[in-house]
């Protein structure tokens, strides 16, 4: 039985006043006369016997006439089943989406997420549509549509119960914005049906400052899909993260003697003191001397980890831990020491390089050896592997030879033009007839123009910056005529339109031509700041300067070496990957930790943490809102309608069965039974003559 006013059921409150006045015991108003005593106080008579019910009878009858009006007040109604079999176009299609990001793993958030997931589940009607997702990095589908109406609405609880309790959070980060975009995407494909009732996107999540949510920005949101949003708060909100800081590169130290973390707190955190050092065995405890690191809430702080030494570095520590957080799944980083890139250059003259009048000179002094990077210049035949071959003059066939079968193979050449005699090993070098040489007659100076910055050499320059080479001159250059090069492509030239900087492929390998050469004799070329990374570029352009990197953050793809195709991955669970023989990149990171590709010497990489996870303030409740999505924070205008229309067929109901008169008619009857009955045991007292006569 369900009621339309169901306040008016607090009348019934009003039961406990019979009992009161059931309860009260009155002294009696005759009074009588005794000589004897009226020289003593009047006093009145003191009951001897607890108060107790009498005429219980009489008693709920008269409770029974106020719990009957208010009933019948309260306009009862029984309430009818509803129609199921109503027409699959009005169903509600919902898509939750789930977050199992790396931020999740902290204390009752997923535990929390997976209760509101099942309870918006269970309250789903029997016509309604849902499909369960999860989403870190990547969109994973646990429920279909499909799926969802394939399987009986009995069962339907059951079968999203599972699914969830078979997902936990991983380590990838959040990104909110794809995944909202590509629920809304399959909410749109009706793939041609007529959609006629509602449809929306629930999302479950800590919504942590990290989520990446920039794809929003500008995405044109469908019609009729709303999204709905379900924080979930965590039980501690103090967190500090570590990550780990490799975009800094010391220039004056030659050796790395120390590793860089960053200590992010929050905003909102309690804890400003923590501790930092390097782990083994459990990866619990530091080993050795602490670093005290203190942080203020809201800051950061890059911190030089000195890299172990001594019995410390027996140990082979990988990983740096810190200590005094609420949350840990973010407190450790591991680290593979960055190894040195070493390379060679090979010049092919015989000036000397003490001569400050010679290309050489320059050429050496450019290649400073960092803590990132070591380059070796080196003359005269020999057998290192080399990654830039430079000639400024003349060689001999046999060397012109080699020099070019290497070429072909894929290797690189910078051809600085001393003098026009270096004709011949430029045919030689290029496989061509002839190439014609002259000097150029230069009044003054000649400066370069028309400079193709969209080639990889120029590239670092196109900012307006650094794109000014007209402080360059040029005392003198030889002129190069093209038309024995078809395939030469001009990457600069001079203000009179004579090439200064040309591209030449040769098999697999290309040949640079400078029209000039940089010591002072020729241009400015050597003295200007342009120089050193203009040489940076031609060593890049070798494919050799950059050295396989060693860390990566989840999710990334490692590219593989040709050698390391077909080898097993060890990853830090343990077990063994395999590779196929043609797979060039390992994207299965989901882990953080050191991976080794091959056996245990062989190439090792760090995996760690985004430090984007690490983000953890709440993020603004109108963020979304800004970035354009629609956002329901009050229930929407087909659910009020839906409301209405309850409440109209309730009082419809009412109206047609009108129990309240049956309720009056009862109130009606006990009254008269109430009325007799107290009568009559009125006139069944006995009065006081006759109690005393």
């Amino acid at each position: 039985m369900n009621f339309l006013a169901p306040l008016f059921l607090l009348g019934g409150l009003a039961v406990a006043l019979p009992v009161i006045f059931h309860l009260i015991r009155r002294t009696t108003r005759e009074r009588k006369s005794f000589s004897s005593l009226m020289f003593l106080m009047p006093s009145p008579p003191r009951l001897t016997r607890r108060s107790r019910l009498e005429h219980l009878l009489l008693l709920l009858l008269r409770c029974g006439v106020l719990c009957l009006l208010a009933l019948g007040f309260a306009r009862p109604y029984i309430k009818k089943a509803l129609d199921t079999a109503q027409p699959s176009g009005n169903a509600k299609r919902t898509i939750l989406l789930l977050d199992t990001s790396a931020s999740m793993r902290r204390a009752n958030l997923w535990a929390d997420a997976r209760a509101r997931a099942e309870s918006i589940v269970r309250d789903a009607s029997p016509v309604d549509q849902v499909s369960l997702m999860t989403f870190d990095r990547q969109l994973h589908e646990l429920i279909t549509f499909d799926e969802w109406n394939r399987t009986a609405v009995g069962e339907r609880v059951a079968l999203a119960v599972r699914k969830l309790s078979e997902t936990s959070p991983g380590w990838s980060s959040t990104y909110l914005g794809e995944a909202i975009i590509s629920a809304a995407e399959t909410l749109a494909d009706t793939r041609g049906k007529a959609v006629t009732g509602p449809r929306q996107i629930i999302v479950i999540s800590d919504l942590q400052e990290g989520s990446r949510t920039e794809q929003l920005q500008g995405y044109e949101w469908p019609k009729g899909i709303e999204l709905s949003v379900e924080p979930i708060k965590p039980r501690h909100v103090s967190n500090a993260g570590l990550q780990l800081v490799t975009d800094t590169d010391d220039t004056g130290s030659k050796e790395v003697t120390s590793i860089r973390v960053r200590v992010a707190n929050a905003s909102d955190s309690k804890i400003d003191q923590f501790k930092l050092g390097w782990t083994t065995g459990d990866g619990h405890s530091i080993a050795g001397q602490p670093l005290n690191i203190y942080v203020p809430p809201g800051q950061s702080r890059i911190v030089p980890v000195p890299i172990p030494t001594n019995a410390l570095a027996s140990l082979n520590p990988d990983r740096i831990i810190l200590h005094g957080d609420d949350e840990d799944f973010d407190n450790t980083v591991y680290v593979i020491p960055p190894e040195k890139s070493r390379m060679n250059v090979w010049y092919l003259g015989t000036e000397s390089d003490k001569d400050p009048h010679q290309p050489l000179y320059f050429l050496e002094r450019a290649f400073q050896e960092t803590r990132r990077q070591m380059v070796q210049v080196f003359r005269g035949d020999t057998n290192l592997p080399w990654s830039l071959a430079v000639i400024t003059e003349a060689i001999s066939d046999s060397a012109a030879k080699s020099l070019r079968d290497n070429v072909v193979t894929g290797k690189t050449v910078l051809v600085a033009i001393k003098d026009t005699q270096i004709a011949a090993t430029l045919a030689q070098l290029l496989g061509v007839e002839r190439v014609n040489l002259s000097e150029a007659q230069v009044h003054n100076y000649a400066m370069l123009s028309e400079i193709d910055f969209r080639h990889p050499l120029f590239a670092p320059f196109s900012d307006p910056r650094f794109s000014d080479f007209t402080k360059i001159h040029f005392w003198k250059y030889r002129k190069i005529d093209t038309a024995s090069l078809p395939n030469a492509r001009m990457l600069a030239k001079f203000e009179n339109g004579d090439p200064a900087l040309l591209e030449v492929p040769v098999g697999k390998g290309k040949v640079f031509i400078l029209a000039s050469g940089w010591q002072p004799e020729n241009s400015q070329l050597a003295l200007s700041t342009k120089f050193v990374p203009l040489l940076y570029a031609f060593l890049e352009e070798s494919g050799t300067t950059t050295p396989p990197t060693s860390q990566y953050y989840i999710g990334d793809a490692v590219p593989l070496n040709a050698n390391e195709t077909g080898l097993l991955v060890h990853p830090p669970s343990g077990s063994e990957l395999h590779l196929s023989p043609g797979e060039a990149i390992f994207s299965q990171t989901m882990a953080p930790g050191i991976y080794t590709l091959g056996a245990q010497a062989g190439r090792r990489f760090a995996v760690n943490l985004d430090a984007a996870e690490s983000r953890t303030a709440p993020m603004p409740l109108d963020e979304l809102e800004r970035l354009g999505a629609p956002v329901v924070h009050q229930p929407t205008v087909a659910t009020y309608e839906a409301q209405r229309k309850v409440r109209l067929r309730n009082t419809e109901l009412e109206e047609r069965q009108k129990l309240w008169r049956w309720f009056l008619l009862g109130t009606l009857a006990v009254l008269f039974a109430e009325t007799w009955l107290g009568g009559w045991t009125a006139r069944g007292a006995p009065s006081p003559e006759a109690a005393n006569p």
